[in-house]
């Protein structure tokens, strides 16, 4: 017996079966769309992130004329500069050290050439890092304009002796004239 609600026979499932998809889905779109629209969405964030890039908003950054200048007390000032000199002394003492270092194996030992040459390289590279690190903000400005300048120059040093420029390279030469009357001066500030 059949009831009058119920299709019949074959009809129910050829007729079933694309409803039964849409529900699955629970969309009309179909892929294309769908990559399509994902796509325009992307350009747009693209745009906007470009825009934004090129664009930025200045509405929190005060003007320059407001920046008030900070004021340290003389202990501060003095602490800045005992420590910076700390620093400057260390970095000296590195450098003058592992640039004195011999090969262990003599003018034979290749391996100990090179792990001495690291080494020095390592010291005016990581010194003159180290000492910029160590200027500190309440530092008198004379010494950390000293300190910065031989920090800067140890580092150029560092970094052209990593590319193999020789001490006889006049550039090299004259950073070097230049780290021994920077070294002077900031020890004569240290005083």
């Amino acid at each position: 017996m059949s009831d009058e609600n119920e299709p019949e026979g074959e009809n129910v499932s050829e007729d079933a079966a694309p409803e039964a998809e849409e529900a699955k889905s629970g969309s009309n779109f179909g892929p294309g769309v769908l990559a399509t629209i994902a796509m325009l969405v992307a350009i747009a964030t693209l745009g906007a992130s470009a825009w934004m890039w090129r664009n930025p908003t200045q509405a929190d950054a005060p003007a320059p004329a407001e920046a008030a200048t900070p004021t340290f007390s003389d202990t501060e000032k003095s602490d800045a500069k005992t420590k910076l000199c700390a620093a400057f002394e260390l970095v000296r003492a590195g450098v003058a050290n592992s640039s004195a270092l011999q090969a262990p194996g003599g003018d034979e030992d290749v391996s100990g050439a090179l792990a001495v040459a690291a080494n020095a390289r390592l010291a005016l590279y990581g010194g003159g890092q180290y000492l910029l690190a160590r200027i500190e903000p309440a530092a008198p400005p004379e010494i950390a304009d000293a300190a910065r300048k031989f920090g800067n120059t140890l580092m150029d040093i560092g970094a052209a002796a990593m590319a193999q420029v020789p001490k006889s390279d006049p550039g090299q030469d004259a950073r070097l004239k230049d780290a021994d009357a920077q070294n002077a001066a900031v020890e004569e500030l240290c005083k």
